[in-house]
């Protein structure tokens, strides 16, 4: 599965926790009680059903065998669940309420995992990696997206990251190189746009959180920070408005027009530089495919994105995968083992090969980028240093109800000015933060 609308999931969770107690705190106790840690028997382990998912299950397979080679009596029963966001939930929310029904081993979207451990339904396995040998290879960056309160709930799969999209003929043609300064994407996309007045400059979405967060963060600001031990709202701090402001200033006649980009998505952003109506865009490495498909196929770069100062790369959300044991889990030690197994150097580098996941181990990272060079921006950004969300259960919340984006869009609509839009969206976070 892809990192994009990774959060829907535990909105829908969260929202159904709203709406019923059945995912209180409370479903934990229940669950941890019929827990155990058996060492022969089934191990049951779910994992994501994805676009091309056979070339995923021959790397599973593989994994499966050597697993059982190595652990007699034990069955490796895996399970490729569906990604639909209301169907994964509902099947999550049965799971922790429900300890027959649950697995022992399960794949999850990284921003899923503060609703989960509210829930009740992980179990805490930091001292169980402690002494996973390939523990000190992970990015310190993406290791810290599986700890919520100190506690770690998972172990990083993969990784995706996003990183700047060029149309290297536009550039050629305009006697430019690829931006790496904030300054020198602007007058990128206002040359180009000014050459081609039916091409964008830069494709841009007023929907698009993770496209606009990296222009936060390099500013120095952020969506909340720790105030003691809870958090509070900082979009509204000078640093966060600095960015805001210079994602926003991108949608504008010669960057991306606010009337045709106010409502754009990430996926939208994908589609305009694909069908060749941009000169760049922020995209995910996974979107190479449908960039390859288009008429951008054969004409386009792909750069770290740049921050303000010359040089610099601009922090990028690290979205990705990761794999938790359940609370109720009755294989608890096994299924930490075969965990450990997937996330190993050797099939990290499969499923990569397999499904273009970039790894969370640094030294896979490096050996994938060798052999296919398109890859070193992304791996150049994670090593530059990625950023994410508020590790909190109000994060599905704030997602759900858009509050970034509706800051976002009043912004680029002239509706509020950056110093309002990201004032009243402050207030919400913070209420959403007080609801927890």
């Amino acid at each position: 599965m892809r990192p994009i609308g990774r959060t829907a999931v535990a909105a829908v969770l969260a929202a159904g926790c709203l709406a019923a107690t059945a995912c209180a705190p409370g479903t934990a106790s229940s669950a941890g009680g019929r827990a155990g840690d058996d060492r022969t028997g089934t191990l049951r382990v779910w994992l994501y059903n994805e676009a091309g998912n056979a070339a995923k299950e021959a790397v599973i397979a593989k994994a499966v065998s050597e697993f059982h080679a190595s652990h007699q009596g034990v069955t490796v029963n895996v399970s490729y669940i569906d990604t639909d966001a209301s169907a994964r939930a509902a099947k999550m929310k049965g799971a922790f309420n429900d300890p027959n029904s649950a697995p022992d081993l399960v794949e999850f979207g990284n921003t899923d995992l503060p609703g989960y451990v509210a829930a009740g339904g992980l179990a805490e396995i930091g001292a169980d990696l402690d002494a996973w040998k390939d523990k000190g290879d992970l990015d310190p960056a993406i290791a810290r997206t599986a700890v919520v309160d100190g506690r770690t709930y998972g172990l990083p799969w993969w990784v995706g990251v996003r990183a700047l999209y060029y149309r290297t003929d536009l550039f050629a043609e305009a006697g430019i190189t690829p931006p790496t300064s904030y300054a020198e994407l602007v007058a990128a996309t206002r040359k180009i746009h000014a050459a081609h007045p039916d091409t964008f400059g830069i494709a841009v979405g007023g929907k698009y959180t993770f496209g606009a967060l990296p222009f936060v963060w390099d500013a120095g600001g952020d969506i909340a920070a720790k105030d003691g031990a809870a958090f509070k709202a900082a979009l509204d701090s000078p640093a966060s408005q600095a960015g805001i402001k210079r994602y926003t200033d991108l949608f504008g006649a010669d960057g991306c027009p606010a009337q045709q980009c106010a409502d754009l998505t990430g996926g939208k952003t994908v589609d305009l530089f694909a069908a060749g109506k941009s000169a760049m865009a922020i995209l995910l490495n996974s979107n190479r495919s449908k960039v390859e498909a288009g008429a951008a196929k054969g004409r386009y770069g792909v750069v770290p994105l740049p921050g303000e100062t010359p040089g610099s790369v601009a922090p990028a959300f690290a979205g990705g995968n990761n794999l938790g044991v359940m609370k109720a889990a009755k294989h608890r030690t096994l299924a930490v083992e075969f965990a450990e197994l997937l996330a190993s150097p050797a099939y990290q580098e499969q499923m990569y090969d397999a499904m273009g996941n970039l790894p969370t181990l640094t030294s896979v990272s490096g050996k994938v980028a060798a052999k296919d060079p398109f890859l070193k921006p992304f791996t150049d950004t994670i090593a530059a240093g990625t950023r994410f969300v508020p590790l909190h259960q109000a994060w599905a919340q704030i997602d759900a109800q858009a509050v970034i984006p509706t800051m976002l869009q009043q912004v680029v609509t002239g509706k509020a000015d950056v110093a309002r839009a990201s004032g009243d969206a402050a207030a919400q976070i913070d209420a959403a933060f007080a609801g927890h």
